[in-house]
């Protein structure tokens, strides 16, 4: 199922779209329920670009309309993560000592703020993004909590309340990538590699925990590993 083929659609949505697994299966399964999504991907100066490059080819063949908003001048205000700025980016499975060096400081936030605004000017009803319950201990603003406050606060931030919604915030990688196998979604057509290598690396936490994902579904990762 492709937006250029569903023309009829009428509830909009925006989602963030990093080019990633998790928003991958977001962005396709809103499009799968029959709402017509307005992807918006953001470059803020992160480390490497191919997830964005990634998200633009997505959208490119489904013919959804791509937004990428490029807000790196505010790169010097991110510092102190492995994502944006010159850390080493840790490697193995994900703990929670490491993996905070790849926070990025108040990057949801920023994010969501942003796609808010895109949502009320061009009459969509909520913005979706893809925190899953795997974030919670690592990163603050995939929490329940966060997403909630966020949404109060989005409500009243303009005169057209508009909705913040986290579907896989109750879930693990294992179950987004249970539910975007079951829905036929080719996986082959996102990036999750903290590194921007030709291949995957398959030793940053990211790839770690992709890998894992594919495995405890009984399912071959379709992209390349170094």
């Amino acid at each position: 199922m492709s937006q250029s083929q569903n023309t009829h659609k009428a509830k909009k949505v925006v989602i963030i779209y990093s080019g990633g697994m998790d928003s991958y299966t977001v962005l396709r399964q809103a499009d799968h329920e029959g709402y017509q999504v307005f992807p918006v991907a953001f470059n803020y100066g992160q480390r490497h670009s191919k997830e964005l490059d990634v998200a633009k080819r997505v959208c490119e063949r489904y013919g959804y309309p791509f937004q990428l908003v490029d807000v790196s001048a505010i790169n010097p205000l991110l510092k102190g993560s492995a994502l944006t700025d010159d850390i080493d980016v840790p490697e193995g499975h994900y703990e929670e000592a490491s993996m905070q060096q790849t926070v990025v400081p108040n990057r949801n936030m920023i994010m969501l703020s942003m796609a808010v605004a895109y949502a009320v000017s061009i009459g969509a009803e909520a913005v979706y993004f893809g925190a899953h319950s795997g974030d919670h201990a690592i990163y603050p603003d995939c929490r329940t909590e966060f997403v909630e406050a966020m949404n109060a606060v989005c409500q009243i931030a303009n005169y057209d309340a508009i909705d913040i919604r986290a579907p896989f915030i109750g879930s693990s990688k294992i179950d987004i990538l249970r539910t975007g196998l079951a829905l036929g979604f080719d996986y082959s057509e996102t990036w999750t590699c903290y590194k921007g290598l030709e291949k995957a690396c398959g030793k940053c936490g990211s790839c770690q925990e992709r890998l894992e994902a594919f495995a405890l579904n009984e399912a071959i990762d379709p992209i390349a590993y170094s």
